[in-house]
């Protein structure tokens, strides 16, 4: 039969889909693929699948939404208990062997979602996952290794428990470790062994009396009797006795006798407890923030209950007083709370001083310091203004009141900052133009005759102030014959032969233009005045005429001007190209004639200039309406205010006189009056600004002091704005202050005792039938009042006292009533003060009273004294210092010592000479610390110290500027500056040096590569070379002289060094060349080269021409005029291209220290052979050669000055300090003085002795005579002094020092237990706590705390009651601070077949547990058979062996035989080894020998072998004595051989 459904396939569901709905919440859909899927893993139709096992597809989901992670979060449980791993494999706990660290684990903990508000569990895990991934719900963890309980070593055994009879002896220890991580529990602490004395005379504790302990607290039925009676009761409320109900009762205890039944009942009086009662509580106060704030900080409401009973008797301490709840202000109509803002004072004026480094030599002048700079500010809080205008206008005043600064929440703003002064730019002029010509001062009034020669210059930047500034832009030299208007000759025609020959004499027409005196070409009408240029006469060369050259251009003006014994003069010469044929042609000139002289700059060396003075005061110009204020300001510069006066328009004057140069002052005609400056200019008034103050703020609170202290309060007022302008001044007085008139407050609360009552005793009804009473004396109990009280003195409530002050002292104490036999006297009076030390006695009485004065016992002065005198003490004082010496401190109010000290503006505080500090102390003759005015002294030793100064980086001045690395092009110069002192102590840290100690600076730089030129001289006359002198004519050189000269604007000037010049551009100094015959063709000179075009190629060409001067006769040709060669790269034909340097740094004014700066850059001209050149050889292209740059200011740190001195540290004693402190108020910048590192001094505080009350050590336990039960421990209460320190026990000082002191409440009696019956088992008290111990392994904490414990053992008197004894008890606590122990197992010597083994902790105490039982060493090593043989013993092995210096020789069974001395074998050059070893088994060290089958009798050996398995130490040296034996048999063979 075949199932219909194939068994290969299933179905396969994919993971659901995303859900999907239109509405946020429980309503969505979601869905995900289902298919039929082959067991190998390929897809089948579904048909093949059961259709009933088909999972569903879709299904209703939670669509999650952005809002829902409000909504929605993770709940993280607890994590579970960690759970070792192997547990979580196998089920079962598999601990190792030996555990070191620890054990790994698991814990989990559960994760869910749920909804925010409630908790309640989200309908989807998917809503969570949604915004947020699921945490982990596993985490690794440490199981640590079980750790055992450790106990001490027991304790020595106690002496027998009975004298007689049968007892018990027992020893206890303590728990040092307390068992952890599943270690083993804690053993019994007590060990008990029982003792017999010896035997007993009669029954065995036949008196031992036992005291129980006192019982409940009650009132005797017949009546009860009240402390406060109706008299009483006034007195008592006057005390504050109505916080509390004392009444007395009694309480009784049994007295038992064992073994007789017999019973007394003995009383005391008590007080019936009663617990605190207190009122209900109060109504919730007002909140205390009565406005409404939207981000601020909550208000406080309280409410309170008062005491009505205070406990007593042990009753129920007060619950708490007073309740505080967080609030806000409800209600309609809450005003919005007042919100305070910072507000600042204007900016000081931009300093640069500040700045400055010590070296800076601009110190000594601080005028004209620019750049950037710190200016400052103050900081104040006001009231801010409120947005209702009419309010605002009601709250002005409140608005500008300074109040306490933490009113302001916001951050503070700066009250410092970087500012920049702008350095003044000088005016940068061009250079001079040439003389102009003489021309009319207005040309449209030329009826004048006098005129000017003028040259101009002209302000190529923008100066600070504006050109007007600047010096003076013209020059002016008076003329004659001056014209507006002249004929400038452009150029000349070629020369035309007269009468139309081809050579000879003739005539070149000038070219002219109408020019005006600045040269500007203008209509040729206006020079119709003007004297028109004449052609000039010429000639051209005939074939036999001598040939001359063009005339040079003349040379520059040997003079500026032409005075007495000066002449300008100019020069231009002409060379002969080509001799005439000398007959019948023209003859060349002699040599003077080929130059030419004529005069130049022949007006006088009179230069005139106006000269302008600095313009005045802006003053009022009343011709002028005043203008509005803002508009005005705004044009000045200047802001206005409300409430200045009116700005307005004013005048400005300035001197303007005429001036010959290197003369001084001339009439004012001498110079031009067109251009003469203007000496009036219009400017505007500043406006007046007033001072500005804002109002006083309140009154300081006065210093919450305690005393009769001079208190003083002081207000203050802030200068808002500075007067300009001639504004109102600001007041003198800005601080007020006077005393304070509110009383001295003194904080705190304290108790008030006041004077015990009556005794009262335990009620007569109560006590009548015990024995011995008597009715009106013995022991009861009295009461005192306690008031709380103001620290200054007023009366306060109890619950101050209850929440402020130290504990309540305490209401009752026992008393004694003296009965009629009782000698009564009264305390002891005050001892009588001492007139002088050392000197007289002093001393104090009491006396009888009452009926005591007429008893003849109670006279006895030996048993009842009624003076006691003593010797006044020799009080010696000695007076020592103590402790360290303080931080160095200056003195206060910045005053400085000579000059040790410096303040420099803007400097870290002060430095100099100061005074350090060491306390002194004071001890009397007894070594007792007693106030430092015994020994006349302050309190302090002051010694002279040295704050040392800081001291800035030192260098030197700036070197000058090297010379530009290339004199064409672009290149850089350089300066330095060398270090000359480090700085110390904190100074201005140095630049980045090199290795040699220096900065440097380098900048880039250009040389015009124009600045030096070639100069060439004209050629020489030709020398002919040839021998034929008749034609004149043939092969010649010429020479010139070719000199560097340094270029300028008006040309060549001054010879240089020609290696300033271009060498590749030299001008030839000598040329061959072939000088024309006659009749040959003469040309000119060749002229330059054309410029090849670009780009370079070899098809291109370059041209050159010259052109014809002289016709060649007849039959005789010209050369060609033309010459051409082609252009070759790099050799005369170049592309030229830009390279720009990088930028310099920034380089700043001389006057500025750091701020704004320029930093330049540099473009060249670069040739395609690497050759600078000019820069009109490349395209001419914009380029930004300048940029603005910030230069990081040098700011020092900043620190604000001292605060108060706090107050000491400790109230007395040798350690207390004052401290005081300073804040940064500027980081250091740039290259800044860096901050101190001492923000905070502090010098000791006068020492004052500790006093405190110290209690005695508890006295052994009493119970009034009793063996057993319960009784009392008592201590005392002393006052003791001594330096706090707690390295000292202190000292036993009278009680009056203690006085202000309230004693330690930690009363002075206990309970207690003396013993117990001896039927009884009891526990020992508990042990103090044990040391505290980390979980640590090697000496690394594992990271579980720290632990300490202690315990409680069992006692017994009678073996028969062990049984019956209660559990010992422990209690561990968790601690800080522990240390780390480690615990080791330690073996004594072996004594017979036993040694001791114990465990011992690290600090050297043995202890029990603690130490691995694994490693336990062996303590017991007993041999099996007994090693009975002479001179053998057990080994640690467990078998047997032989002592020192014997050897085993064994059985064939392995056991010992018996001991035989080691043999010796002797060697001669050896000298005498011993062996000293012995063995233990034969054969194999590890395993008994069995004895052979079928050996009969016994049989013995030497064993080389030791029990460990190794060869003894003879046989190694039986082996070495062999071989050398053999090695001398060999050698003497050898020899003999």
């Amino acid at each position: 039969v075949h199932s219909s459904v194939d068994l290969t396939v299933s179905v396969s569901p994919g993971p659901w889909g995303r859900c999907m709905g239109s509405e946020c919440g429980p309503g969505g859909s979601q869905s995900r693929a289902v298919w039929c899927a082959h067991s190998e893993g390929w897809t089948t139709l579904h048909t093949n699948c059961d259709q009933a096992e088909r999972p569903e597809n879709q299904q209703s989901c939670f669509h999650v939404c952005d809002w829902h992670k409000d909504l929605y979060d993770w709940q993280l449980g607890a994590w579970n208990q960690c759970v070792p791993v192997s547990m979580r494999s196998t089920g079962v706990i598999q601990r190792p062997a030996v555990c070191l660290h620890g054990e790994e684990g698991i814990q989990t903990r559960e994760v869910g979602c749920v909804q925010k508000a409630d908790g309640v569990p989200a309908e989807d895990v998917a809503i969570c996952e949604y915004f947020e991934p699921k945490p982990r719900l596993e985490q690794a963890c440490l199981i640590p290794c079980p750790r055992d309980c450790v106990v001490s070593q027991f304790t020595p055994w106690t002496s027998c428990s009975k004298t007689c009879g049968t007892g018990l002896q027992n020893r206890v220890r303590f728990v040092l470790a307390p068992p952890m991580f599943g270690g083993s529990a804690c053993p019994n602490l007590t060990e008990f062994q029982t003792c017999q004395p010896g035997p007993c005379a009669g029954p065995e504790s036949l008196y031992s009396l036992r005291v129980g302990s006192w019982g409940p607290c009650s009132v005797p039925l017949p009546r009860t009797e009240l402390i406060k009676n109706k008299r009483n009761r006034n007195r008592q409320n006057r005390q504050g006795g109505k916080f509390w109900d004392l009444q007395v009762g009694y309480q009784t205890r049994e007295v038992t006798f064992t073994l007789i039944i017999y019973s007394l009942m003995t009383y005391q009086a008590c007080v019936l407890t009663k617990d605190c009662e207190v009122s209900d509580w109060t109504d919730w106060s007002p909140c205390s923030k009565d406005c409404y704030e939207l981000n601020g900080p909550m208000g406080e409401h309280t409410r309170t209950r008062r005491v009505h009973l205070l406990p007593v008797g042990g009753g129920a301490e007060c619950p708490e007083l007073e309740e505080k709840e967080p609030c806000t202000p409800q209600g309609e109509g809450v005003p919005p709370c007042i919100v305070y803002n910072w507000k600042t004072t204007e900016w000081t004026e931009c300093r640069v001083d500040m700045l400055l480094s010590q070296q800076d030599r601009r110190r000594g002048n601080l005028t004209g310091l620019c750049g950037g700079g710190v200016q400052n500010r103050e900081l104040y809080c006001v009231q801010a203004t409120s947005v209702d205008p009419a309010s605002s206008a009601l709250k002005s005043k409140e608005a500008s009141r300074p109040v306490d600064g933490d009113l302001c929440l916001s951050p503070p703003p700066n009250t410092t900052q970087l500012c920049h002064i702008p350095c003044p730019v000088e005016c940068d002029l061009s250079s001079w133009s040439a003389w102009g010509p003489c021309t009319f001062e207005n040309c449209l009034d030329t009826a004048a005759k006098k005129g000017f020669k003028l040259r101009k210059r002209r302000v190529i930047n923008e100066p600070t102030g504006g050109t007007g500034s600047c010096p003076h832009l013209v020059e002016a030299i008076p003329c004659d014959e001056p014209s507006c208007y002249d004929w400038l000759l452009v150029k000349l025609e070629e020369c035309i032969p007269d009468n139309e020959r081809e050579c000879g004499p003739g005539t070149q027409i000038p070219q002219v233009q109408c020019v005006n005196s600045d040269g500007e070409y203008v209509d040729r009408q206006l020079c119709r005045d003007a004297i028109l240029p004449m052609p000039v006469v010429c000639e051209v060369p005939c074939p036999k005429d001598c040939v001359l050259s063009p005339w040079a251009s003349w040379s520059l003006c040997s003079h500026t001007c032409s005075g007495k014994n000066t002449e300008g003069r100019q020069m231009r010469a002409r060379s002969v190209l080509a001799y005439s044929a000398g007959e019948g042609g023209v003859q060349c000139p002699n040599s003077i004639a080929l130059q030419e002289v004529r005069s130049c700059n022949d007006h006088p060396c009179t230069v005139y200039h106006w000269q302008t003075g600095p313009w005045g005061q802006c003053i009022e110009d009343t011709s002028v309406p005043p203008v509005n204020s803002t508009a005005a300001g705004a044009r000045a510069g200047v802001g206005v205010r409300g409430g200045d006066s009116s700005c307005s328009v004013g005048m400005q004057t300035r001197k303007v006189i005429c001036v010959r140069v290197n003369v001084g002052q001339v009439p004012p005609k001498k110079c031009p009056e067109s251009i003469r400056p203007e000496t009036v200019r219009p400017c505007l008034l500043p406006c007046k600004r007033d001072c500005s103050v804002t109002s006083y703020s309140d009154w300081s609170a006065c210093p919450a002091t305690c005393g009769n202290t001079k208190r003083k309060q002081n207000r203050k007022r802030i200068i808002i704005q500075l007067p300009a302008n001639g504004g109102q001044d600001c007041p003198e007085v800005l601080t007020q202050e006077r005393d304070c008139e509110a009383p001295s407050v003194c904080l705190g609360y304290r108790w008030k005792t006041h004077k015990w009552r009556r005794c009262q005793l335990v009620p007569w009804s109560v006590r009548q039938d015990s024995p011995g009473a008597v009715e009106t004396c013995g022991p009861g109990l009295q009461a005192r009042a306690v008031s709380c009280w103001k620290q200054d003195g007023g009366q306060a409530d109890m619950g101050a006292c209850l929440k402020f002050a130290s504990s309540m002292p305490s209401l009752t104490q026992l008393c004694q009533l003296p009965c009629q036999d009782d000698c009564q006297l009264t305390a002891w009076s005050k001892f009588s003060s001492c007139t002088q030390d050392c000197v007289g006695v002093k001393t104090r009485k009491r006396m009888l009273v009452g009926k005591s004065k007429k008893r003849d016992q109670c006279k006895n002065n030996q048993v009842y004294p009624l003076s006691e005198i003593q010797y006044c003490p020799c009080n010696k004082y000695n007076a020592q210092p103590v402790g360290n010496w303080s931080d160095c401190i200056l003195p206060e109010g910045g005053r400085v010592e000579g000059q040790l000290a410096m303040k420099i503006q803007g400097d870290i505080k002060e430095c100099g000479q100061g005074y350090r500090y060491q306390a002194m102390v004071c001890y009397d003759q007894d070594n007792r610390l007693v106030e430092t005015s015994r020994c006349n002294s302050h309190g302090y030793i002051e010694e002279a110290c040295i704050i040392p100064c800081p001291s800035d980086c030192k260098l030197s001045e700036w070197s000058n500027w090297s010379r530009c690395s290339k004199s064409c092009g672009s290149g850089v110069k350089v300066r330095s500056k060398w270090l000359r002192e480090k700085p110390y102590n904190g100074g201005r840290p140095c630049p980045k040096l090199d290795h040699v100690n220096q900065v440097y600076e380098v900048v880039p730089c250009l040389s015009d590569c124009g600045q030096y030129v070639w100069v060439a001289e004209p050629w020489s006359v030709w020398k002919v070379s040839n021998v034929d002198l008749k034609e004149n004519c043939g092969e010649g050189v010429q020479t010139r002289k070719v000199r560097c000269m340094q270029n300028t604007m008006d040309g060549p000037s001054d010879s240089v060094e020609d290696y300033l010049c271009d060498p590749e551009e030299m001008p030839l100094g000598a040329r061959d060349s072939q000088l024309p015959c006659p009749e040959d063709c003469v040309l000119s000179d060749w002229g330059a080269w054309s410029r090849c075009s670009l780009p370079c190629n070899k098809i291109s060409t370059r041209e050159r021409t010259a052109y014809l001067i002289r016709q060649p006769g007849e039959g005789k040709l010209c050369p060609n005029t033309t010459e051409t060669e082609p252009c070759s790269l790099n050799s005369n034909c170049y592309h030229y291209s830009y390279n720009i340097t990088d930028w310099s740094t920034c380089q700043l004014s001389e006057r500025a220290v750091c701020g704004s700066g320029i930093k330049t850059r540099m473009l060249d001209c670069v040739r395609s052979d690497g050759k600078s050149v000019d820069l009109k050889f490349c395209e001419q292209v914009k380029w930004q050669m300048n940029a603005s740059c910030v230069v990081e200011c040098p700011v020092n740190c900043q620190l604000s000055d001292w605060s108060p001195w706090s107050e000491c540290t400790q109230t007395c004693g040798l350690a207390g300090k004052l401290w005081r402190r300073r804040t940064m108020l500027q980081v250091p910048q740039g290259d800044g003085r860096p901050c101190p590192l001492q923000r905070e001094q502090w010098k000791p505080c006068p020492v004052r002795p500790c006093y405190q009350w110290r209690y005695s050590p508890w006295s052994e336990c009493k119970s009034e005579g009793a063996r057993c039960g319960e009784g009392l421990r008592f201590r005392n209460v002393s006052c003791f002094v001594s330096d706090g320190s707690g390295q000292e026990e202190g000292s036993l000082v009278d009680d009056e020092m203690c006085g202000n002191l309230e004693p330690s409440v930690d009363g002075a009696k206990r309970l207690c237990t003396v013993c117990f019956y001896t039927g009884d088992c009891y526990l020992t008290d508990w042990t103090v706590w044990s040391p505290c111990q980390l979980s640590c392994v090697s000496g690394d904490d594992l990271g579980f705390g720290s632990v300490q414990v202690r315990s409680r053992a069992v006692l017994a008197q009678e073996p028969e009651n062990l049984l019956q004894c209660p559990e010992q008890e422990w209690e561990a606590r968790p601690c800080t601070e522990g240390q780390c122990y480690e615990y080791t197992w330690m073996t004594g010597a072996w004594r017979s077949s036993s040694r001791l083994v114990w465990c011992q902790r690290s600090d050297g105490l043995n202890v029990t547990g603690g130490c691995p039982m694994t490693a336990q060493p062996v303590a017991d090593r007993s041999c099996d058979p007994a090693c009975n043989k002479p001179r053998s013993f057990c080994t640690e092995a467990g078998v047997c062996g032989c002592e020192e210096r014997y050897t085993e020789v064994m059985t064939s069974d392995g056991l010992l035989d018996q001991c035989t001395v080691i043999p010796v074998l002797e060697i001669p050059t050896a000298g005498d080894n011993r062996a000293d070893v012995k063995t233990i088994r034969a054969v194999s060290p590890t395993q008994p020998s069995n004895s052979l089958p079928g050996r009969a009798g016994r049989s013995w050996f030497l064993q080389p072998f030791g029990p460990d398995g190794k060869l003894k130490t003879w046989v190694y040296g039986v082996a070495a004595g062999a071989f050398v034996l053999l090695v001398f048999i060999v050698s003497m063979t050898f020899l003999a051989w």
